[in-house]
């Protein structure tokens, strides 16, 4: 099962992995807007929320590299959180010429929140699924995730390890 499988030379765009993984994502970007809307995020903020609430990233120079976003990209994404209220950005003690970032109590309250949230969501999305199937699709995704060795991931368990933690948020044991 190590060969790659053999992709038709022509195929309609409805059919192809690339559309289904693109509207699939865009599904449960528009979703996860909805649901974290209250707190005054978007779907694409909450990744720099919980990366500094479970201390992944510090600097913006980390957040691009884990989130796999360019650095004005990021800069604008800092500048509308820090507008918002939900960080700050500060000097390093060690290092003057480092910028570290920090979430306000506003950010703390919506890092605490957003699991519930992403969780609903994500069990939302999900209804119809077996157990066994979640863990599946997760499974496969951190597989299909794993063959770009460029890819720093993010989430455990990413490149097939065994788990046995919640199928929406790790993969199932290897097989």
């Amino acid at each position: 099962m190590n060969e790659a499988p053999s992709i038709p030379e022509h195929i309609g765009v409805e059919s192809s992995l690339g559309y289904f993984l693109s509207t699939a994502r865009n599904v449960l970007a528009a979703r996860m807007d909805r649901a974290v809307a209250p707190l005054g995020l978007t779907s694409s903020q909450i990744g720099v929320i919980l990366l500094l609430w479970y201390e992944r990233a510090r600097t913006p120079h980390e957040m691009s590299r884990v989130l796999s976003y360019d650095t004005g990209s990021m800069t604008r994404m800092l500048d509308r959180l820090e507008k918002k209220g939900f960080l700050v950005r500060e000097r390093s003690q060690a290092d003057r010429r480092v910028v570290e970032l920090a979430l306000t109590p506003l950010g703390r309250d919506a890092a605490q929140k957003l699991p519930d949230l992403i969780s609903t969501v994500l069990s939302a999305q999900l209804r119809g699924f077996s157990s066994d199937e979640a863990a599946t699709l997760v499974h496969l995704l951190q597989r299909f995730i794993a063959n770009d060795a460029v890819t720093e991931v993010v989430c455990s368990g990413a490149a097939g390890r065994q788990a046995t933690r919640h199928p929406l948020t790790t993969g199932g044991d290897e097989t």
